[in-house]
Formats: structure tokens, sequence, C-alpha cells
């Protein structure tokens, strides 16, 4: 069993900042500094250490639809035997954008996005009932997205 990573600890000015990122992540360091009370250069310092150690990313989200991609799907899948390498070979396919083992009916849980409904076809017999130890799938095509959010804050 791995142990979970000891969590890190932020002082209130760091988690002021993630929050300020997380509301725009193109609010510039200078604003952010305004807003937490430290100069452009430490806000930038603070968001580089918190990057570098994996407490957070800062990325542009999209919209897979307004990309061409008018397919997306959570795939339920129960394996058989070594979870964590099908999920590693999940996580290694471009559509798979999001893996994560889990409890319950199913071992593993994979968001794709595809272009169309070939390609998830495609997609779900080619490659992923493919993979040694997928004993099977449930897909749950997605029909509309309600809600994506990751402004949910810090401890």
């Amino acid at each position: 069993m791995s142990a979970r990573p000891k969590p890190v600890q932020l002082d209130e000015v760091s988690k002021a900042i993630v929050e300020q990122l997380q509301t725009d992540g193109r609010r510039s360091y200078a604003e952010i500094g305004k807003a937490v009370g430290l100069s452009e250069a430490a806000v930038r310092q603070r968001v580089q250490k918190l990057t570098d150690a994996g407490v957070m990313q800062v990325v542009a989200v999209t919209d897979p639809m307004q990309l061409g991609f008018y397919r997306q799907a959570m795939i339920g899948i129960r394996v058989t035997g070594d979870t964590t390498a099908v999920a590693e070979t999940l996580a290694s396919i471009p559509a798979v954008d999001y893996v994560v083992l889990t409890a319950g009916s199913f071992d593993i849980l994979a968001e794709v996005v595809c272009e169309n409904d070939d390609d998830l076809i495609s997609l779900l017999n080619t490659r992923i009932r493919g993979i040694e130890g997928v004993a099977s799938t449930e897909t749950f095509v997605y029909l509309r997205l309600q809600k994506q959010f990751y402004n949910w804050g810090t401890r």
C-alpha cells in the first residue's frame, strides 16, 4: 500500500494567491500582489514554489466542443490483475484526459474526449478493451457539461 503524500502546509498568503489564481488564472502578479499584500516579485517567487512543489498548475481550460471534440464520455473499467498497470496504459492514450483508481463497481474511471462517435467506438474497441487486464467496460456518454469549476479554494 502506498503512503499518501503529506499535505503541504500553506500560510494564509499562499492560500490567498492560490485563490486569486483559481478565480482568474490570467491575473497578473502585480494585481495578485496588491490583493495579498506582497510585491510582484514575491508573488512570482511563491507561485513558482507552489508549481514546483506540485501544489498547483496554472493552465488554460478549454471547451472541447469549441475545438471540434464533440464526444466526451466517462468509461467505467473493471480489471483483472494489476489496476495500476492498466491505469498507466490508459493514461498514455492521448484521448484519455482523466484516470482514477476507484473502489466500488469499477476499478478505474477514465474520461475520454473524442471528435465523434466513430472515434469513441474505435478508441473503445481497438485501444481500451485491448489492454491486458481489462475485463469489461461501461461507457457513460456526456450529453451536456452542466458544471466544471476548479475554484474550490484551499483549506
